[in-house]
Parts: structure tokens; sequence; C-alpha cells
């Protein structure tokens, strides 16, 4: 009986997983589609990794796939988990109201162009945290220890060669002192808007691989990183796997009703595209990103994860 009452309490989760516009597929054929990649892809701090620099493969994830969602709008896309029109926030209030008490994570990554795109993983963690855990930490720290402990590890599975290149085999970054990120946050979720404009070399990256997206397969993970040694090794919070998106395809952002959301940001200002050529520049000549006395590019100190020890190519 408890079993099928917790597969009942999780019916919820494939349902989400499968309604939204981008279909579900498995990850190793999800054309047009998501899917959830396996952890060991991705490789993190291991148990001695303050000692050795050695890392290992990722394994299981901490949290559940909920969904994912390619989204367009008049402005730029933000804390959609307060909006009682996401499809994510009304299946989450409909288990909260039947007794069942699951968190929603949701990272949003608004995509620098022309128009308003965003790409949202959602995940779900269906226990509580432990009281001293790392993830309680995190959900109960300022966001000045979020954005110093959020990594994001991004990896081009299948795409043209320029975009492989600009991008690397497995890019590393502490996301919130390489960009804006701003955390919106309930009784049920958290939700992470990262801003990639707001950096000038992570938006011409981009705008850059925006222009080959029908080509791409990209895995991102999401993680807190461990700092100490009860920290590790590493666990993955959540990853998320998607391919051969086409800007087309991505769905027009229901608003709630009054209109716009008075926290959404307007377009991507002027001087992005003026700033595009020079960072253009560091994607064509790499060896700029990596001089410490002639780069014309400044990055945030701590930004950049500095972990080479397993050949990883390191990017803001």
């Amino acid at each position: 009986m408890a079993e099928l009452e917790q597969n009942q309490e999780y019916d919820w989760i494939e349902r989400v997983k499968s309604e939204g516009a981008v279909p579900l597929l498995e990850p190793d054929n999800c054309p047009k589609g998501w899917a959830s990649p396996p952890g060991d892809v991705f490789m993190v701090r291991g148990p001695e990794y303050l000692k050795t620099k050695a890392k290992i493969p990722g394994g299981d994830y901490l949290l559940k796939p909920l969904g994912f969602d390619w989204l367009r709008g008049p402005t730029k896309i933000s804390e959609l988990l307060n909006n009682p029109k996401n499809r994510v926030k009304r299946a989450l209030e409909d288990e909260w109201s039947k007794g069942h008490k699951p968190f929603v994570w949701a990272f949003n990554l608004q995509v620098p162009s022309k128009d308003n795109y965003s790409a949202v993983a959602y995940f779900v963690a269906v226990e509580p945290s432990l009281e001293n855990s790392l993830i309680n930490q995190f959900l109960k720290g300022d966001d000045g220890f979020r954005n110093s402990r959020l990594k994001l590890i991004a990896n081009i599975v299948k795409g043209p060669w320029i975009v492989r290149k600009a991008v690397g085999e497995q890019a590393i970054c502490i996301i919130g002192r390489a960009l804006t990120c701003k955390y919106s946050m309930g009784e049920n979720f958290i939700e992470v808007d990262i801003d990639i404009g707001s950096s000038m070399v992570a938006n011409a990256i981009v705008h850059l691989a925006f222009g080959y997206l029908t080509t791409l397969t990209v895995d991102l993970a999401f993680l807190i990183e461990g700092q100490t040694e009860s920290e590790l090794p590493e666990r993955i919070l959540g990853a998320v796997r998607f391919s051969e998106l086409d800007a087309t395809s991505a769905r027009q952002l229901e608003l709630a009703s009054g209109g716009s959301d008075g926290d959404l940001q307007s377009s991507l200002p002027t001087r992005f595209w003026k700033s595009i050529g020079q960072g253009f520049s560091h994607l064509i000549h790499p060896g700029a990103q990596e001089s410490s006395s002639n780069s014309s590019t400044s990055y945030p100190k701590g930004a950049v994860d500095h972990d080479t020890s397993n050949g990883d190519v390191i990017k803001p």
C-alpha cells in the first residue's frame, strides 16, 4: 500500500515531464527534444580533490528531472515560478494542496538574442534536505553565498567545430561570479534567473551558438561547489540535455493577468550589439583570454573553476 501511494505521489512528475512543448526523449536520440543525460558524463571534484585535484564521474543526481521549457516573451523572462500560469507552478501548487511537499528548483537561462528567449530546466526534491547538508546551506544562505557556490558544467555533445572550440570540451564556471543571477524563493521552490547577456564573452559565445541552434546538442549540469573536505565529493543537483532546438518553436510565455510582470527586464541593451565584435575577437584568438598582461578582457575574480588537472577546458 505504501509503495502504491508513493507511485501515485510521483505520477505528477512524469506528467509534468511529458507535458512541455519540447518533447521528452531518450538521451542518445533526442532531436528537437530534451532528456536527462547520465551523471557520469560530467566530472566533479572527488573525495580527495583538495589533496590530489582528482575528479570523478558525477554519478546519480540529488534531484529528479521535472521538465524543460523553451520560451520566448515580449521582455526578458524571469520569475517563472511566481507566475500562476506557469505549468510547473500549477502542478506544484496542486501537489501541495494534496498534502505532498515537493520542492522545485528552476534554472532559467536568459538567452541573449534580438528577441527574448529562455531555456528553463526544472528539477524536484521529493524529500526534505538534511539540516546540515550543502543544499540546505544554499537554500538558507544569502545571495553572496549562492553566487560563490552555484556551479555550471556545460558540454557541447554535438555541434559544429567553431561552437565546440568556443565552449570547450567541458566548460565549468561559478555562475554567480561570471554572470548576473537573480534568486526567487518561495515555500516550495527556488528559481535562479541567469542573465547570460551580463557577460560580454558569454553572450558572444551564446550568440554564436544561437546561429547553429538547430544543429546543437548541449548538456548542462548544475551543482553546488564543494570547498571543504566535508563537502566532497561533489554531487550534481540535476542536469539536462537539449538537442536541435529551433527559435521558431519556442513557446510564447503566458503572462499573469494584469500585463507584464514589473520585474521583467527589457530586451538586450544596445551595448551588447556594440560589444559583440570585441567578444568574437576573443573567440577567434582564444589565447587573448588567457594572457595575464595583454588581454583586454577582465574576468571577475573567482568566476572560473581552475581545475585543469583532468584536461578540462575552462571558460567563464
